[in-house]
């Protein structure tokens, strides 16, 4: 089944942001961000990025204070990059899947080892 356009057009936009924040973004308080997804509405006008940041929850606060404050001339790059009908209206968001992941595994190594009794092999 072919992918849908939003799919594929949510493909090059985050391409398209991440190496705009990677050469383009001069803001210091942008620090290192992933991009991890891009969600597109039906009719391409809204985007929905998500992205991972790195420290702590001022650093985060910075960062998406500092994208906030890129909107603009990153959407702006945006459609002359992929020369689209419409830009789509960007708007950043944290990712929670990666700390979502870590608690999971960090659950996980509190857990005792699979069997946990330890009898096996005194049968």
């Amino acid at each position: 089944m072919p992918a849908k356009r939003s799919e594929r057009v949510g493909a090059l936009v985050k391409s398209a942001i991440a190496d705009i924040l990677l050469r383009d973004v001069k803001d210091r308080r942008i620090g290192m961000v992933t991009v991890t997804g891009v969600e597109l509405s039906a009719d391409l006008r809204h985007a929905r990025v998500f992205v991972s940041l790195v420290g702590d929850e001022a650093a985060r606060a910075r960062t998406l204070a500092g994208l906030e404050s890129a909107r603009p001339y990153v959407q702006s790059l945006v459609g002359k990059r992929l020369a689209l009908r419409f830009t789509p209206e960007l708007r950043f968001f944290l990712d929670p899947s990666l700390e979502q992941g870590d608690r999971i595994e960090r659950l996980l190594r509190g857990l005792p080892p699979e069997g946990g009794t330890g009898s096996e092999g005194n049968a």
